[in-house]
C-alpha cells in the first residue's frame, strides 16, 4: 500500500511524551519502525522518554520538534492544547496532519477551524484509554489496544491523510468511532466523566465516614476498590475536562441524582429487582462490548 500510514506519515512530532503520549510513541516505534519520532516536552521529561525509546529524540524547542513532522500529535490536557494551537497551526506545513488526544473535543475542534484553513489539516482525537497512573513511567505500547477511539469527523473523508491516521489507529490496536465534537462530548460525559466524579463522590463519603478506628474502610473488600479506582486519577488530568465540558456533566450528575433518589424510594420495596435486573443487562451489553 503505496499510500499507507507507513508512507504518509515519515516524521512523527509527539507533543507531550506522558501516559497517552508516551504510549502512542511506544506503539508507534513498534508497528511503525521506520518512522522517526521526535518528542517535545520538558526536558526532564524527555531524558525519561528517550531512555524508554518512546521517542528517538527529544527537543525542548517547539519549532524545532515539529519541522518537517508529516504528523503532529498533541498528547496534552485541554487547556495547554487551545493555547498551543495557533502557534502549531502557523509551524505546520502544508502536507502535515495535526491531531490531539483531549478528552474533550467541541471547544478544541471549534478553536483548530478558526486556525487550519488550509494546507495542514486538524483531526479531533480521543483514545479511549488511560489508566490509573500518569506520566511517561506508566506509558505502555498495548494501552490502545482493544480500544475505542473516537474521530472526530466521518469515515468517507477523501483527505489521505485522515485515512491514513485511521490506518494508525487501527494497526496500534485500537478501534476507530467516528463522530461530531457535540456528540462525543455528551457521549463521553456520560460513560466517562460521570464514572470519574461519582468515583470521587463515593470516595468522599468514605473518607467522612471512616472513624479513628478505620472503620468502615478497613473492612472494605473488593467492591470497594474497584468502585473507587478511578477516584485515583489526578486534579491536573480531570481539571480541563470539567472546564470545557461542564454543560453535559452537570446534566449527568443531575440524571445520577434523580437514579439515587428513586433507588432510596425503593429500598423498601421488592420493585428494587426490577432495578437491579435493568442494571445486570447494562453491564451484559457492556461485557459483550469489550
Amino acid at each position: 500500500m503505496t499510500d499507507g500510514p507507513a508512507a504518509r506519515f515519515r516524521r512523527l512530532a509527539l507533543l507531550g511524551t506522558g501516559l497517552i503520549g508516551g504510549s502512542f510513541g511506544l506503539a508507534v516505534r513498534k508497528h511503525f519502525p521506520d518512522a522517526r519520532v521526535i518528542g517535545w516536552d520538558k526536558e526532564e521529561v524527555l531524558r525519561q522518554a528517550e531512555s524508554r525509546g518512546t521517542v528517538h529524540e527529544g527537543c525542548a524547542d517547539l519549532g524545532r520538534a515539529v519541522a518537517g513532522a508529516d504528523l503532529i500529535y498533541v498528547a496534552l490536557p485541554v487547556g495547554p492544547t487551545l493555547e498551543l494551537l495557533p502557534e502549531i497551526a502557523r509551524r505546520a506545513e502544508s502536507q502535515t496532519l495535526v491531531t490531539d488526544a483531549c478528552s474533550t473535543k467541541a471547544a478544541l475542534c471549534k478553536a483548530a477551524a478558526s486556525h487550519f484553513r488550509g494546507g495542514a489539516r486538524f483531526l479531533g482525537g480521543h483514545p479511549m484509554a488511560g489508566k490509573e497512573g500518569s506520566g511517561i513511567g506508566a506509558a505502555d505500547r498495548e494501552l490502545f489496544r482493544g480500544a475505542k477511539y473516537a474521530l472526530i469527523g466521518e469515515a468517507s473523508d477523501a483527505d489521505s491523510r485522515v485515512q491514513a491516521f485511521a490506518g494508525v489507529v487501527e494497526a496500534i490496536g485500537a478501534r476507530p468511532v467516528w463522530l461530531d465534537a457535540e456528540t462525543h462530548d455528551w457521549a463521553v460525559a456520560i460513560v466517562s466523566h460521570l464514572p470519574q466524579l461519582v468515583s470521587l463522590a463515593l470516595a468522599g463519603v468514605v473518607r467522612e465516614e471512616t472513624d479513628e478506628t478505620g472503620l468502615p474502610l478497613t473492612l472494605a473488600g473488593r467492591g470497594l476498590h474497584d468502585a473507587l479506582r478511578l477516584a485515583g486519577s489526578p486534579y491536573a488530568v480531570w481539571r480541563d475536562i470539567a472546564l470545557t465540558n461542564t454543560e453535559n456533566i452537570r446534566r449527568a450528575l443531575d440524571r445520577v441524582i434523580q437514579a439515587i433518589d428513586h433507588l432510596r424510594m425503593r429500598l423498601a420495596s421488592r420493585e428494587l429487582e426490577y432495578d437491579f435486573d435493568a442494571a445486570n443487562e447494562v453491564y451484559k451489553m457492556l461485557r459483550d462490548l469489550q
